[in-house]
C-alpha cells in the first residue's frame, strides 16, 4: 500500500461516518413515536417513513458499489456528508409526512453510500484480518444506536425537544466531512489484485454467494427491524422501551470490540450459528415475558444480533474475494432492502392487529385522534400491550430457520476445508 496512505487515520474517519448512520437509527427510534403523535400519522405510515431509510439505503449501496472502483471511494464519501447534512437539515424543519419522508430518504441513501465506501475501505487497508477489523468498523453502529438512544433518553427528561435531538448529528457529521476530504484513499483491494470486473460479476453467481444473500435478509431484519420498532411495540409493556434498545447495542458494542478472539476460535460460520440461536431466545423472551425478564431478553438478543452484519460480510469478503466491493456492497443492499419491506408490512400488520384487539367496530383513527375519550386511549394502551409482542412473535420464525440454515453452512464449510486439506497433504506426498 502507498506510504501516503494514512491507514489509521482512514479508519477513525470511516467509523465517525458510521456514527452519524447509527445516530440516525437510534435517534429516530427514540423519536418514532413522537412523531406519530405530533404530525398525527398512524404506524403504518411511520412503518413507511422508518423503512424510507432502508429503501435509500440499498439504493445507494447498490449504485456505489457498482462505481466505486471507477470513481474511487472518496467521491463516494464527500456524495455521502451532502446527503446527511441535508436529510438531517430537513429532518428537523420537517412539517408533516411528505417532509419526512424525503428527509429520510436522503439519510437512508447517505448511510448506505456510507457503507458502500467503507466497508470496501476497511476490508482494503486491513486485507490480512478482514472479519475482525470489519466487527471493529461495524461496532460504531450499535455504538451510535445507545449514544443515540441515551441523548433521546436524557433530552426528554430535560424537555429539549427532538427537533435539536435531531441537529446534534451535525456535529460528527461536519468531522467526518472534513477528515475524508483531506485524506489520500488506496485502490480497493480487487482493483490492486488485478481481478476484472468480468471475472468480479460472473462471481456474483456462485452458489454460496447467492445463499448468503438469502441469508442476509434473514439476518438484517432479526436485527434492524427489532431495534428499529422495540419503542413502539414494548412501550406499553415496559416504561422504558427505549432503554432495552441501549442495552441491546450496548451488548453488540462489547462483543464487536471483542469480536478478534472470538472469530479465530469459533470462524464466521460457527459465529453466524451461535448468534442466531442466541437471536432466538432473545426474541423469544421480549415476546414472552415481562418486567426485568425483559432486560434479560435484550442482552441475549443483542448478544445473538452482534455479529450478524460485519461477520456476514466478513464471510464473503474471505471466502468469496473475487467479488470484490460489488459483493460486500450487494450483501449489505439485500439487508437494506428485506428490512424496508419488512417494515411495510409489519407496520401495517400491527395497525390491523390494534384494531382486531379494540371493541368491535373501532376505527383505529379515532381512537388515536386528539378527540379520544379516556376510555378509547386506555382501550389503545392496552391493545397495543397485547400487539406490540405479537409482532416480535411471528419475526421469531426468522432466526429459527437461520439456525437451521447456518448449521448446514457450518457443516458444509468443515467438510470443505477437510477436502482441502487433503488434497494438500496428497499434494505433498
Amino acid at each position: 500500500m502507498p506510504a501516503n496512505i494514512q491507514k489509521k487515520q482512514l479508519f477513525v474517519a470511516s467509523c465517525l461516518a458510521l456514527l452519524v448512520t447509527s445516530l440516525s437509527f437510534g435517534i429516530r427510534a427514540g423519536i418514532l413515536g413522537r412523531l406519530g403523535k405530533e404530525f398525527n400519522l398512524d404506524a403504518q405510515q411511520l412503518g413507511t417513513i422508518a423503512a424510507t431509510a432502508f429503501w435509500g439505503f440499498p439504493l445507494a449501496i447498490v449504485v456505489g458499489g457498482l462505481i466505486v472502483d471507477a470513481i474511487g471511494m472518496k467521491k463516494l464519501l464527500i456524495g455521502a456528508f451532502v446527503f446527511h447534512l441535508a436529510g438531517i437539515l430537513l429532518t428537523v424543519f420537517a412539517t408533516g409526512y411528505w417532509s419526512l419522508f424525503i428527509s429520510t430518504l436522503f439519510v437512508g441513501i447517505a448511510n448506505g453510500t456510507v457503507e458502500a465506501a467503507c466497508n470496501p475501505l476497511v476490508a482494503t487497508i486491513h486485507s490480512d484480518n478482514k472479519t475482525t477489523k470489519l466487527n471493529h468498523f461495524h461496532l460504531w453502529f450499535p455504538g451510535g444506536i445507545v449514544i443515540g438512544t441515551l441523548l433521546v433518553f436524557f433530552l426528554d427528561k430535560a424537555g429539549i425537544g427532538w427537533q435539536v435531538q435531531v441537529g446534534l448529528m451535525v456535529i460528527p457529521t461536519l468531522i467526518y466531512g472534513f477528515l475524508f476530504s483531506k485524506l489520500e484513499f488506496p485502490v480497493t483491494e480487487r482493483v490492486s489484485s488485478g481481478v476484472s470486473s468480468a471475472e468480479m460479476y460472473k462471481s456474483l453467481l456462485n452458489p454460496l454467494f447467492l445463499l448468503m444473500i438469502i441469508l442476509m435478509f434473514g439476518t438484517a431484519i432479526t436485527e434492524l427491524f427489532t431495534g428499529q420498532w422495540i419503542d413502539v411495540l414494548l412501550k406499553n409493556v415496559t416504561d422504558n422501551a427505549i432503554l432495552l434498545l441501549t442495552i441491546e447495542t450496548g451488548v453488540m458494542v462489547i462483543g464487536r470490540a471483542f469480536a478478534g478472539p472470538v472469530v479465530h476460535k469459533f470462524s464466521p460460520q460457527g459465529v453466524l450459528l451461535i448468534s442466531a440461536i442466541l437471536a432466538a431466545v432473545g426474541l423469544y423472551l421480549l415476546g414472552h415475558t415481562s418486567g426485568n425478564m425483559l432486560f434479560a431478553g435484550a442482552i441475549i438478543f443483542g448478544m445473538g444480533v452482534c455479529y450478524f452484519w460485519p461477520t456476514m460480510l466478513g464471510f464473503v469478503s474471505e471466502n468469496l474475494p473475487r467479488t470484490g466491493a460489488v459483493g460486500i456492497n450487494f450483501m449489505g443492499a439485500a439487508g437494506m432492502f428485506a428490512v424496508s419491506l419488512y417494515m411495510i408490512f409489519m407496520g401495517g400488520y400491527y395497525d390491523r392487529l390494534l384494531v382486531a384487539k379494540l371493541p368491535a367496530g373501532a376505527d383505529l383513527p379515532t381512537y388515536t385522534g386528539a378527540g379520544a375519550t379516556t376510555e378509547m386511549a386506555n382501550a389503545l394502551m392496552e391493545a397495543k400491550k397485547a400487539a406490540g409482542p405479537e409482532i416480535i412473535n411471528a419475526t421469531l420464525i426468522i432466526p429459527i430457520i437461520l439456525s437451521v440454515a447456518f448449521a448446514g453452512l457450518f457443516i458444509y464449510m468443515r467438510s470443505r476445508k477437510e477436502i482441502h486439506s487433503k488434497s494438500f497433504s496428497n499434494s505433498i506426498v
